[in-house]
């Protein structure tokens, strides 16, 4: 089912390499390496939605799933995987299943977490259970969850050593990720507001960095026959990377250009949520009772978002987000710099830590 290897080589001799950035465009090395590569491993991704044994299974559920999943993001989590591969030196091939089953759970925790948290629209079109009704959509996130293992014991690049390593780091992202999903919810359901620095980043590890840095990268890196010591580095590069990732996309929600023009610009404060900039505001602002009045009144005026955003700018609220996410990359670049040996695919995933930050617009 692959669509070539030489999309996603950098260094393998032998196969195509990784166009050289373009200097006159303001896009990270990252950057374009995903617009390059993100519709080639697309067309691998559709192959896994077929029709069922009954015509109606289309309509009902491989349809819904395929949809959704070609309303595409940057696909970073499986290119990071194919990135991680490369970079101990594997062959980016070998990764492109256990990638693909990565994009599916997120196929699915997005799915489930759009229900859980009442959202209208994702990536500009209706939520799933918006457009479909509940069940449909919960069971097609259960599809989605099922490929996941699915599609590496069906894996025949495998021997079945590495896919037992890569179905262990898979079951333990997914328990990790609804850890956190458990305490997102759990905290918005009993109005608590009186959490830490340490509660954000034990919460927003668990339900983001994990599945979208540290085990990509850790699996990528398996699966290329990296020594534990390489493992071990990228998993924990891809778990500063991760949370930097989270932090940046609180921010953005709150303060993005881009952001601005979308439904869902400040929906963190409507839905009260627990970010790194509200719980420092809350900790630090002398309008801590304003602040927390707007937050759980989960309104939509926009006058009233505004003016919680412009407290959290009183605190310095955003700035120290912004400033915490760099730090969490400065860091994980310098021990990813020692860890791993130089090649084109070591120097996108410095490149990926620089973007996870950078994005502002």
């Amino acid at each position: 089912m692959g669509v070539g290897g030489e999309y996603y080589t950098c260094d393998v001799p032998g196969r195509g390499a990784l166009e050289a950035p373009n200097a006159r465009t303001n896009m990270t090395s990252f950057e374009l390496y995903l617009k390059r590569n993100t519709k080639r491993f697309d067309t691998y991704l559709a192959t896994f939605f077929h029709d069922g044994v009954h015509p109606d299974m289309r309509k009902y559920l491989y349809s819904l799933v395929a949809d959704f999943t070609a309303n595409a993001g940057k696909r970073h989590r499986p290119l990071i995987c194919l990135l991680a591969c490369e970079a101990v030196g594997g062959d980016a091939e070998k990764a492109m299943p256990s990638a693909a089953a990565i994009e599916h759970f997120h196929t699915a925790a997005l799915i489930h977490d759009d229900i859980e948290d009442s959202s209208l629209t994702r990536r500009d079109e209706p939520c799933l259970h918006v457009s479909e009704g509940e069940g449909l959509a919960i069971n097609a996130g259960d599809l989605a969850l099922a490929l996941v293992c699915g599609t590496v014991v069906d894996d025949p690049g495998l021997d079945d050593a590495t896919k037992l390593r890569v179905l262990a780091e898979l079951v333990a992202m997914t328990t990790r990720t609804i850890e956190g999903q458990a305490l997102d919810i759990g905290w918005a359901r009993d109005d608590r507001f009186d959490l830490s620095v340490d509660d954000y980043l034990v919460m927003a590890g668990h339900k983001t960095a994990f599945y979208s840095g540290a085990v990509p990268l850790a699996v990528g890196a398996i699966i290329g026959g990296g020594s534990e010591d390489e493992v071990e580095a990228l998993r924990s590069f891809g778990m500063a990377a991760g949370l930097a990732f989270q932090i940046q996309d609180d921010v953005l929600n709150l303060a993005g250009v881009k952001e601005a023009t979308k439904k869902d610009f400040r929906s963190d404060v409507t839905e009260g949520k627990r970010t790194l900039v509200a719980i420092h505001a809350l900790k630090n602002s002398e309008r801590r009772e304003r602040l927390l009045e707007i937050l759980s009144a989960h309104t939509d005026d926009a006058a009233l978002l505004a003016e919680a955003v412009d407290i959290m700018r009183e605190s310095d609220s955003i700035q120290f987000a912004e400033d915490y996410a760099r730090s969490l990359i400065l860091d994980a670049k310098e021990q990813l710099d020692v860890a791993l040996p130089k090649s084109k695919a070591k120097s996108l995933l410095l490149s990926m830590a620089e973007f996870f930050v950078k994005r502002s617009s």
